[in-house]
């Protein structure tokens, strides 16, 4: 056991022996555990404990004010923000019909070296027996599922665990300047003069961290559940999207064993041969700009540039442009961040964002390297599902749900058949296409052509647990039409025939 775990599982275990059964006990407890935890090697300033009604954000206690960890700057911690990144707007969000009475425990892992690395867990009295372990998206907070994730399964009686690969968010380090201040500044996008630095890219937290973490949030659960109830979970889920889906993809595919399946919504894909973040996001942001000249004329050379990398075609509506929110808000940031921590050598604003290579750059540094270190390899031990959108214009699924597919069936085509109840030599994979749908779910909100993927992802996870614990069939791949839902047998089997429909 790691120092890391067993910390960890110290604090579950005093828990324990200062916790009771019952809510009506539960301010008692949470004054126990804190105590017990003062003074131990363990450092327990920035530990909090909630018991009380409710484990569902309809109680504001259950996810902390953003900016609210002592001693980070602003942007560092953000959960309230946080977790709205991959929810839908109201009133498109997780329904919440019942208050979920328990125990929630929020810490940061004591023997982290670069001192980032947070827990969340919530504990409901009424257990049902299992545990479901989420992943974080971009570089969010371990409160980044609270909306889209924690209060459905919660409300099951599911034991809910989130971590945040290990990493804080990020800073500002100027507002208004025309050149990078710093080594590893970001620009917000092309036409910004604020300029920010994301913990991910420092030389102690680098990606390599993701999957660990997500391996020792599984493992700590299990002994907090261990602890508290008495018994470990019958069965353990992961869940993730984006950066998160990427999370559950490695877990399946480097500790199956401590899994029964996963959903992975959006992940992202990861390949030293490409596609992957590096390769995909640089045409986007070389063409846009003469596309937007173009007075977003889709017959534009540049757009129909973007398109054949691999992107969905753009939408307007009124003055709006769905290329051109994600360019604003996610291409070249997204691409500046990776590259400076794969790829650090290369000359980010001086070479260009737009113009940058990574074939070229194979021969021209360690980047296929960096990158070979957090493929996603396809050589999942456990089944899972992928729900990914046609419109995603951060992850495009030509580049990620697609690939990462293909990937699944090569590393599976010599495993024989696949199993009922997903327990055999091969365990199943699904991918279901939403329709129109899209990485940022709030974007419905301005373009009414998009979909929400999240009644579709939470609607797999259903799916999955009658697959694996009762070997109900699990319907084949699909492309969801829009107001559609997964169907057995499909209405549209396989892919998407179009990624854009009326």
């Amino acid at each position: 056991m790691s120092n890391r775990r067993c910390a960890l599982w110290l604090i579950m275990l005093f828990a324990a022996a200062g916790l009771a059964a019952t809510s009506a006990m539960a301010a008692t407890s949470c004054d126990q555990l804190l105590a017990r935890l003062a003074g131990r090697v363990m450092n327990a300033a920035d530990t909090t404990c909630f018991a009380g009604a409710d484990l569902t954000t309809n109680n504001p206690n259950t996810t902390p004010a953003d900016n609210s960890l002592p001693g980070l700057p602003a942007f560092a911690f953000t959960p309230q923000t946080d977790r709205s990144v991959i929810s839908p707007s109201p009133p498109n969000r997780t329904p919440i019909t019942k208050k979920v009475p328990g125990l929630q425990l929020d810490a940061r892992i004591a023997d982290d070296p670069a001192g980032e690395a947070r827990i969340l867990i919530r504990l409901p009295d009424q257990w049902n027996g299992k545990l479901v372990v989420a992943g974080a998206s971009g570089t969010r907070s371990e409160f980044n599922g609270d909306f889209a994730w924690s209060d459905y399964v919660v409300q099951q009686g599911y034991a809910y665990v989130s971590q945040n690969k290990g990493v804080l968010n990020f800073y500002v380090v100027s507002l208004n300047s025309p050149t990078p201040p710093e080594p590893l500044a970001c620009r917000l996008n092309p036409a910004s003069s604020i300029w920010v630095h994301f913990y991910a890219n420092d030389t102690a937290t680098p990606f390599t961290r993701w999957t660990p973490f997500m391996i020792e949030a599984t493992r700590i659960a299990q002994d907090a559940v261990q602890a508290y109830y008495g018994s470990r979970a019958r069965h353990t889920y992961a869940v993730g999207t984006s950066n998160g889906g990427y999370q559950v993809r490695r877990a399946l595919e480097t500790a199956p064993e401590l899994y029964d399946g996963g959903i992975d919504w959006e992940g992202t894909y990861v390949d030293p041969l490409a596609p992957n973040i590096l390769s995909g996001l640089p045409p986007a942001i070389l063409n846009f700009t003469d596309y937007a000249a173009s007075g977003f004329s889709a017959t534009s050379t540049a757009a129909k540039n973007i398109v054949l990398t691999g992107y969905p075609p753009d939408l307007l509506a009124g003055t709006n442009s769905l290329w051109e929110s994600y360019w604003g808000e996610f291409w070249e940031v997204t691409l500046c961040q990776w590259q400076k921590r794969l790829d650090p050598t290369y000359d980010t604003y001086g070479s260009g964002t737009g113009t940058y290579s990574y074939v070229d750059r194979l021969s021209a540094s360690d980047v296929g390297a960096e990158v070979a270190a957090i493929t996603t390899n396809g050589h999942i031990g456990r089944p899972l599902i992928t729900v990914a959108g046609t419109m995603d214009a951060l992850l495009p699924i030509n580049l990620h749900a697609r690939a990462y597919a293909r990937a699944v069936a090569a590393a599976l085509s010599d495993q024989g058949a696949e199993s009922d109840g997903g327990q055999s030599q091969r365990p199943a994979y699904r991918l279901y296409e939403v329709q129109n749908g899209n990485h940022i779910e709030t974007y419905k909100d301005t373009f009414s052509q998009l979909e929400l993927i999240q009644p579709h992802a939470q609607h797999a996870f259903d799916l999955l647990v009658k697959y694996v614990e009762q070997g109900a069939q699990l319907p084949p791949d699909q492309c969801i039409p829009r107001g559609g839902t997964i169907t057995q047998p499909p209405a549209q089997p396989g892919h998407c025939s179009s990624l854009s429909a009326p």
